[in-house]
C-alpha cells in the first residue's frame, strides 16, 4: 500500500453566503479524497465563525446542505461593529 501526501485544507464559514458555497467544495474534495489515483489527499477542517449562531441561520444549513458538524465553532457572535466592551 502506498502512502499519499496529506494536505491540509481548512475552511472558514460562518454566513449563510459562505455555507452554500462550502457545501460543493466539500463534496468536491470527498469525492477527490475517494478516488484511487491520488497521490496526496485533503485532510479538511470545517470552522465555523459563529456569525449566526441561532439554529435557523446557521445549524439548519449545516443539516439541509449535509456539510456535517463543523470541527471548530470560534463563536465570534453578530454583535455589532460598534459595539465595545467597557473596562
Amino acid at each position: 500500500m502506498r502512502r499519499l501526501k496529506k494536505i491540509k485544507l481548512l475552511i472558514v464559514a460562518g454566513a449563510r453566503p459562505n455555507f452554500m458555497k462550502i457545501a460543493p467544495l466539500l463534496k468536491a474534495v470527498d469525492k477527490y479524497n475517494k478516488s484511487s489515483n491520488n497521490s496526496f489527499y485533503f485532510e479538511t477542517y470545517l470552522v465555523h465563525t459563529g456569525q449566526h449562531y441561532d439554529e435557523n441561520m446557521s445549524d439548519i444549513f449545516f443539516k439541509e446542505l449535509n456539510i456535517g458538524s463543523p470541527d471548530f465553532n470560534i463563536g465570534i457572535g453578530s454583535d455589532s461593529y460598534a459595539y465595545r466592551q467597557q473596562a
